[in-house]
Parts: structure tokens; sequence; C-alpha cells
């Protein structure tokens, strides 16, 4: 899973899996999910980012994570 933020649109986009996007659905004003050629959720992206969420912080509790990255680009 990774969490792409593109500051010069202000969208957010949550990458669930490596899976190719078939298809997109808006669930709502802004916020899009993406679906593989089975209809299974592969990301979702969020428009206006910083007027929907808190983009300051993030908290992860008890992932099974192999590795974490944090990269500043």
């Amino acid at each position: 899973m990774r969490l792409l933020y593109y500051p010069e649109t202000d969208s957010l986009y949550i990458e669930l899996c490596e899976e190719p996007s078939a298809d997109s659905v808006e669930v709502a004003p802004g916020i899009v999910v993406d679906l593989d050629a089975q209809g299974s959720i592969v990301g979702i992206d969020i428009d206006h980012a910083q007027q929907r969420l808190s983009l300051e912080r993030l908290e992860i509790h008890n992932l099974p994570l192999q590795s974490l990255v944090a990269r500043s680009e």
C-alpha cells in the first residue's frame, strides 16, 4: 500500500495494490475509487485533500509491516 500526495493538484492517491485500474467510480464529489478487472478496489483518489483530511500526521497501529518507507520529494 502506498499513499501518494500531489501538492500541485492537492490530491491524495491511496494505492491499495499494484494491480492496474480497469474502471473508476466517483463515489462522492472529488472522491474516485479505482477498480481492477474483477471489480476489486485498487486505489482511492481524493481531490482537495487538504480541505477534506488532516495531512499533518499519520499514525500506524499494529500493522504487520515488513518495511516502512517515508519519502518527501
